[in-house]
């Protein structure tokens, strides 16, 4: 499935800034902040997603509620612990780079998350 491309030209201000066309700021959903990526020679602008974490909501709360949290106090572990994932992952892709570029050494999806027998 390929998806349809659109285009628009944009100024660059002498303070290196640009306006998101509104047609695309409201399709993609931006809010006030985005994020910026470069790709090869692409500068990719994208909204940053305020649920950063969020697919590991689950696994976090079945872990602090197995370990006896409750009320006021899970909920503080919770977001301390949502907070966490997005800098764990960020660094994690930093080693896997740095090991497929040959600099550092390399773990295993056993290394990182341990086998099925661990996990029971």
């Amino acid at each position: 499935m390929q998806t349809a491309m659109e285009m628009k030209k944009v100024s660059i201000s002498a303070k290196r800034q640009i306006t998101i066309p509104q047609k695309f700021f409201t399709m993609l959903g931006f809010d006030t902040e985005a994020e910026c990526i470069v790709r090869g020679n692409e500068l990719v602008i994208r909204p940053v997603k305020s649920n950063a974490g969020g697919e590991f909501a689950e696994q976090i709360l079945a872990d602090l509620i197995a370990r006896g949290y409750s009320g006021d106090e899970l909920l503080e572990r919770f977001k301390q612990t949502q907070r966490q994932v997005r800098p764990a992952v960020e660094n994690m892709l930093s080693e896997a780079k740095r090991a497929a570029d040959s600099n550092a050494e390399y773990l295993t999806y056993d290394d990182v998350f341990g086998t099925e027998d661990n996990n029971i």
